[in-house]
């Protein structure tokens, strides 16, 4: 398990305002997930602007699987509903495929919304984009030039 208890921050927080929160969500994440790794996933920039979160989750139907964004934070859940028709008793020789429950967290930045997830050949892709708006995004300033006045 990983601790970062020890990295002294201060320096960032002389420089910057607010990103004390940003950093204590992210030291959070990194406490979490080195608990689990399962279902493995992948982040992909697919573009300047988009970015993809494909989770590894075969076995799972889509009923089974719950994507929810709330206040920066992807929450994709997995779990197992109960079989509506009773299977033949099988006896499995080596059981592989995992199907335990399981919760991925995702730490989302500012202005990324979620546009889509789909679930293909047990990978569930959630596809992102960073949207900035207009008033947010960098803008030169004029620097108007004033004559000195002579005497």
């Amino acid at each position: 398990m990983t601790k970062l208890t020890t990295l002294d921050l201060t320096p960032f927080y002389r420089n910057s305002i607010g990103i004390d929160r940003l950093f204590d969500r992210i030291v959070s994440q990194i406490d979490s997930a080195a608990s689990t790794n399962y279902p493995p996933y992948d982040i992909v920039r697919t573009g300047d602007e988009t970015y993809e979160i494909r989770v590894a989750v075969a076995g799972f139907a889509q009923a089974d699987i719950d994507v929810e964004f709330n206040n920066g934070t992807l929450i994709v859940k997995g779990e197992k509903t109960a079989e509506a028709t009773p299977q033949l008793e099988v006896e499995y020789l080596h059981h592989g495929i995992s199907g335990r429950s399981f919760v991925r967290t995702f730490s989302v930045a500012e202005y990324v919304e979620v546009r889509d997830a789909e679930l293909k050949d047990g990978i569930l892709t959630v596809k992102l984009e960073r949207n900035i708006p207009e008033s947010q995004r960098p803008k030169k300033i004029a620097v108007n030039y004033v004559p000195a006045l002579s005497a």
